[in-house]
């Protein structure tokens, strides 16, 4: 017979449990550093760097996993995997601060990693106003001025705290629409807006410069381009000029195409080196960091299994430095082509409940009522 009795704790409050065994409560804050573990990736390091930091991370307790041959010296470039405590790698990052090799700004730089990560954002609710004919859930029924007026009220009466309108949809196989078509629907609506002084952030879903520079004009306060810059550069430079927050997507070719058999040999790697040179770019046209939003793109190059995967991993993508938004509401990837909008919004809810439980920054929806219920309750 066994005497032992053993329990994983996962998902727990790690300080609540050790304080709850006996430990001392002036030091648990302290000691939770000690359980919470975390891995790192760590790119395109030399046979010096990744050596120095593997015998680093060894010293401490730790570990970071190398190519076989960084030892040797036969390869150029090693990426490397970093693993530990919290206090582990906190200790890592010190000790690197007196190594040669560019190695004090690693430490700095995993240092500010922990320090973000472990900051737990309000989920914010963006709710969706569609001006078009042919948006894959609701194409065509807020395309008149005075349904999309009560749409947008019931949005924020629901609880939204941004709403996203966009006059081109931009769903598998669909075709670009003109700026000037997208102007004449979207600036009724925010001239509407103005008029009614509504407090509520406004965000414009397109990929034109033109229709950016034109809606800025109107006060909003988001750009969101699907394309992540690819499909008009020159958009960053208006959301530069504008000084507006923009969201970068990630998408793997364009709604014409993106959906023809997507493959990829490692998909957050791609998601997170992609994302990490459209910033740049960003930022190299003088854009501010803190007004980027990146957001993974479920559903724009992916298949089922590849969206799964981003919903499992999205945190990943915190370590590009900024907040992480997903629109997964009533996509494809559900399997429910036959299921009514109202069926498809509890799935959704069921995802969206979990990276809510997680902390994302921002979820796009349809229903923003649900969504908001559900905050209420887990805050």
């Amino acid at each position: 017979m066994n005497d032992f009795l053993i329990k994983e704790i996962s998902n727990a409050d790690i300080e609540a449990e050790i304080i709850d065994i006996g430990f001392d409560k002036t030091y648990a804050n302290k000691a939770v550093n000690k359980f919470e573990y975390k891995n790192f990736k760590i790119f395109n390091l030399t046979p010096a760097q990744a050596n120095i930091l593997k015998q680093t991370a060894l010293s401490v307790g730790a570990d970071c996993a190398t190519n076989k041959d960084v030892i040797t010296g036969k390869i150029a470039q090693s990426d490397c995997i970093l693993g530990g405590s919290i206090s582990q790698l906190n200790k890592i990052s010190e000790k690197l601060k007196f190594q040669p090799f560019k190695l004090k700004t690693l430490g700095e730089i995993i240092q500010s990693q922990i320090k973000e990560q472990n900051t737990t954002p309000k989920t914010k609710i963006m709710g969706i106003l569609n001006l078009t004919t042919n948006s894959f859930s609701d194409g065509g029924k807020y395309y008149e001025y005075d349904d999309a007026i009560n749409h947008l009220n019931t949005l924020i009466s629901d609880g939204a705290d941004i709403i996203d309108i966009g006059a081109e949809s931009t769903k598998p196989y669909s075709n670009p629409i003109s700026p000037e078509q997208q102007l004449e629907k979207i600036i009724p609506i925010l001239k509407y807006v103005n008029e009614n002084n509504i407090s509520t952030p406004i965000s414009i879903d397109t990929r034109s410069s033109t229709v950016a520079k034109e809606c800025i004009k109107y006060g909003v306060s988001i750009i969101n381009d699907v394309s992540g810059l690819d499909y008009d550069p020159a958009i960053a430079d208006i959301v530069a000029q504008g000084g507006v927050k923009i969201i970068i997507q990630h998408s793997k070719g364009s709604p014409e195409d993106m959906q023809n058999s997507p493959e990829y040999e490692n998909l957050m790697d791609e998601i997170y080196l992609k994302l990490k040179d459209k910033i740049d770019f960003a930022t190299s046209k003088g854009i501010l960091k803190s007004n980027i939003i990146v957001d993974p793109g479920i559903g724009f190059g992916k298949t089922k299994k590849h969206n799964l995967e981003i919903l499992n991993r999205w945190k990943e993508l915190k370590t590009l430095g900024c907040p992480v938004i997903i629109g997964l509401s009533r996509k494809s990837f559900l399997n429910m082509p036959d299921s009514t909008n109202e069926e498809k919004d509890v799935c959704t809810l069921a995802l969206n409940s979990n990276l809510i439980m997680d902390n994302i920054d921002f979820i796009r929806v349809h229903n923003v009522k649900i969504h908001r219920q559900l905050l209420n309750i887990v805050s």
